[in-house]
């Protein structure tokens, strides 16, 4: 028996072509998958359609491209996943788990963070990551989020932001209803590649600082695409 019958995937893309594919071959059979646009120029919406499911686009914004793809997610259960983001063997089990058990519906659950790189500094990050997690219940989107549609409507699901919309869902749920799964989230390191290790992740904990502090998401965005 299984419960990923239950689940609707809901992966938000721009300009995705160059992780997408990875992403829905991981998927596992049964499972819905519904692929929010935000106006990709590249192949995207191609692979998009090959790979079956929905397809919705709008304006780009992650909030927003994740909220839209909930609109229409119709299953019980939703599993908001990045473009870039490969989920283990180990953690579609424990998403399978979560789903059946008794409780499952009441917190919503995430996985273990593993950079797609052998380099030191990811496995210091993941580590890092991880501490936080256990420390504040915070979990962002790179990780995934598992959460049962009752929920994330009794929440008002996700903002319409164009960034730190994880930071907000994360917020709104509070540590006392969240877990974090024994799977792993294995995401693509591109980004650090691209700015550096220490340089993205001081970008990142800049970003969420501002945001904490009231700044506005559109300022912060600015400085995040600089």
């Amino acid at each position: 028996m299984t419960e990923l019958d239950q689940l609707d995937v809901i992966i938000p893309t721009l300009n995705a072509a160059a992780t997408l594919t990875a992403t829905l071959a991981n998927l596992p059979s049964g499972v819905a998958v519904t692929v929010s646009d935000g106006g990709s120029t590249d192949s995207t919406l191609k692979i998009a359609r090959a790979g079956g499911g929905r397809i919705v686009t709008g304006p780009s914004g992650r909030g927003r491209q994740l909220a839209a793809g909930a609109e229409v997610a119709d299953r019980p259960w939703r599993l908001f996943l990045h473009a870039d983001t490969i989920v283990s063997p180990e953690g579609w089990a424990a998403i399978d788990r979560h789903m059946a058990g008794p409780e499952g519906a009441r917190s919503a659950a995430s996985l273990r963070l593993v950079i797609n790189d052998p380099a030191w500094q990811a496995r210091m990050i993941e580590r890092a990551v991880a501490w936080r997690v256990r420390r504040f219940g915070l979990a962002y989107g790179d990780q995934g989020l598992l959460i049962h549609r009752d929920l994330y409507d009794t929440i008002g699901g996700y903002p319409d932001l164009r960034l730190m919309e994880d930071v907000e869902i994360m917020r709104r749920l509070g540590r006392e209803r969240h877990v974090v799964l024994d799977g792993e989230a294995r995401t693509s390191a591109v980004r650090w590649q691209h700015r550096g290790w220490i340089g993205q992740t001081a970008l990142n904990l800049t970003c969420i600082s501002l945001y904490r502090l009231g700044v506005p998401v559109e300022r912060i965005a600015r400085l995040y695409d600089r």
